[in-house]
């Protein structure tokens, strides 16, 4: 017999304040709905993940966590780990999905990583959402929790000064209790393919290129969330803009048990959570997650990720994008801007202080 989704524990409910109308009172029992749904989903997918190395013990209050679900990112990994410890993360979550490189082990050697492996579906699990949901249900309960991929690195005012748990503090003081960042393709001048980058380098050193002005943006009605469309990958790589990818993230939330990230990190539920921005059209304090995704091995992955069909709902609409990358393309071009660190991309309005000085 099939059994219902649980119900979210009391007290995380969005409040009903009076004079909302008959079809937002609906919006909001549905997105109820829907988040129980998704819990459930997380429920049964912790059945997929065997634990490979389990140091979740030495998970002590106030760390900061650091959760993802990664396939053979190698190459990525020394960097990714050392930069997002700099950052102030004590303690990271991670999923491999069948990883041939190497990868797995790698991560069963770090002291402060906990693995799972799963050699499930990763588009059948919500491009690995699932899976990450059920530990942050299981683990991440009170702490700030961020998730990322390991070809994202996440910067923002003062984050070579200031860490996370400054960040956070601050946050806290201000009543929010959750941190956007958008993404930032980064791209070489020249071929994807001159990008040669070995394990341990800073990635950035070899893509230090980006787009800043040929962003749109608006606020999608239902999760109350920013949509974030545009970057090389729009301009370039795609036939039909429209398809371009989501570039807006809330990668840092507080968490709490029964939250749970919607449509990869680009949206949460309660979608009080998705509320980052300054309604008044003011600016709120928001980062930048630094995608490095073009280097030199990226033609051959886009080959690759083509024939595996697990990184969209419908692979074929994208094949002309696969065909693209697999082409080795240059991105560059005259306007690109060369990265100068984050008072230059502040400048250009690609993150905020928000009143964080």
């Amino acid at each position: 017999m099939r059994r219902s989704p649980p119900a979210p524990p009391a007290g995380i409910g969005e409040l009903r304040p009076p004079g909302r109308s008959a079809a937002e009172l609906r919006v909001v029992w549905g997105l109820g709905v829907r988040r129980r749904r998704l819990l459930w989903r997380a429920w049964q997918a912790r059945r997929a993940l065997t634990p490979r190395q389990d140091r979740t013990a030495a998970i002590r209050p106030g760390d900061i966590l650091c959760f993802s679900c990664i396939r053979n990112e190698a190459e990525r990994l020394p960097h990714f780990l050392a930069h997002t410890r700099a950052l102030g993360v004590r303690h990271f979550l991670i999923v491999d999905n069948g990883s041939d490189d190497g990868s797995a082990a790698y991560l069963a050697q770090q002291p402060d990583v906990s693995l799972w492996s799963v050699q499930g579906g990763y588009k059948a699990a919500r491009f690995g959402v699932d899976w990450t949901s059920w530990l942050q249900t299981r683990y991440g309960h009170g702490h700030w929790c961020l998730t990322l991929d390991a070809d994202e690195l996440l910067i923002y005012p003062y984050w070579q000064s200031r860490d996370l748990h400054a960040l956070t503090g601050w946050l806290e003081g201000q009543g929010r209790r959750a941190f956007p960042a958008m993404m930032l393709d980064l791209y070489p001048k020249g071929p994807l393919s001159s990008a040669v980058h070995v394990p341990g380098q800073d990635p950035t050193e070899r893509l230090c290129w980006f787009d800043h002005g040929n962003y749109s943006w608006k606020i999608q009605p239902r999760m109350r969330n920013f949509w974030i469309q545009g970057g090389p990958r729009s301009r370039a790589l795609l036939d039909d803009p429209r398809r371009g990818p989501t570039l807006n993230k809330v990668p840092l939330i507080l968490w709490r048990r029964g939250y749970v990230y919607s449509n990869s990190t680009h949206s949460a539920l309660p979608r009080a959570l998705n509320r980052v921005y300054d309604e008044a059209g003011g600016e709120a304090p928001s980062g930048l997650l630094l995608h490095t995704k073009f280097l030199n091995t990226a033609p051959a992955r886009a080959t690759e990720e083509k024939g595996r069909g697990e990184h969209f709902f419908d692979g074929r609409l994208y094949d002309g994008y696969y065909d693209a990358v697999a082409a080795d393309p240059d991105l560059w071009h005259p306007h690109a801007q060369q990265l100068r660190g984050w008072r230059h991309l502040e400048a250009l309005g690609l993150m905020s202080r928000g009143g964080w000085i």
